[in-house]
């Protein structure tokens, strides 16, 4: 169940705050976050089964990010496209992030249940094939897991309390941030009125961080854009224990030109044992 916490344009200091956990199959094949070679402005993790990617931001300081929209009783026929194909696609088109989104429903039922969240300087978009019209983000802290926006899961609650206490600070330190996603505590608090336990295990709604031998939180990701353009993106990887493996660690400032290379900070590694 991922989980995506973030603040958009409420804070003095910084445009966009982005705290978020990706749970998948540890045995899925992944690449860690880098500059796409292909594609040399887009910063991400890549899916190596279909292509796409579950979070990114740009050189130019756009932002895009997904989850899939739990419903585990739903044919799962074979489709067309993969929904990590969105995010990327977000990422490199040239439409506002509204007009990108409003032009995605014409075409959402080709990909199962997701929703995606994308963005740039000026705006923040929400859409979802499981709603039929496009919600433009109002500045102010969120949250995103595998329902529609700010369905107050226990966890969801929680990770928002959580986040808005960082944002009460001028400055916003990213191990803070992934201090919160690494939580692993079972958290209290009511269910949504229409919750059913039979589509969305309780153990998924009350877990930031999930941990089991097959499935579970294979990354956490934080993104500060702040209003000076500086960006720092920072992703830490883990082993099916829990365990960290590898943080890596970018710096960049938006719109800088093409021939100038982001610089990318220390990588540090450390490798998981039986």
């Amino acid at each position: 169940m991922c989980l995506i916490l973030f603040a958009w344009q409420c804070h003095p200091r910084y445009s966009l705050v982005v705290a978020a956990n990706r749970e998948e199959f540890h045995a899925r094949p992944t690449a860690a976050a880098d500059f796409w070679e292909h594609q040399p402005d887009l910063l991400a993790g890549r899916d190596l089964q279909a292509g796409g990617t579950w979070l990114g931001v740009t050189r130019g300081g756009r932002f895009a990010a997904i989850t899939n929209y739990r419903e585990p009783l739903a044919p799962q026929q074979p489709l067309q496209f993969s929904r990590g194909h969105l995010v990327r696609d977000s990422l490199v088109c040239h439409d506002s992030p509204i007009t990108y989104a409003q032009r995605l429903l014409g075409s959402s039922q080709a990909y199962r249940g997701f929703n995606l969240l994308t963005g740039d300087q000026q705006a923040m978009a929400y859409v979802s094939n499981r709603l039929d019209h496009v919600v433009e983000v109002e500045p102010g802290s969120h949250a995103l897991s595998n329902h529609l926006l700010d369905t107050d899961w226990p966890k969801v609650q929680h990770g928002r309390t959580r986040l808005n206490r960082l944002l009460s600070a001028d400055s916003i330190e990213p191990e803070a941030l992934l201090g919160l996603l690494a939580d692993q505590q079972v958290v209290s608090g009511q269910e949504p009125v229409d919750f059913n336990p039979a589509l969305v295990p309780e153990p998924l709604t009350r877990k930031i961080f999930v941990q089991t031998p097959d499935y579970g939180t294979r990354s956490s990701t934080v993104l500060l854009i702040d209003r000076a353009g500086r960006v720092e993106f920072i992703e830490r990887q883990f082993a099916p224990d829990g365990r960290e493996t590898q943080t890596r660690r970018f710096e960049f400032t938006v719109s800088v030109p093409e021939s100038m290379q982001p610089t990318r900070m220390k990588t540090s590694r450390r490798q998981a044992t039986d």
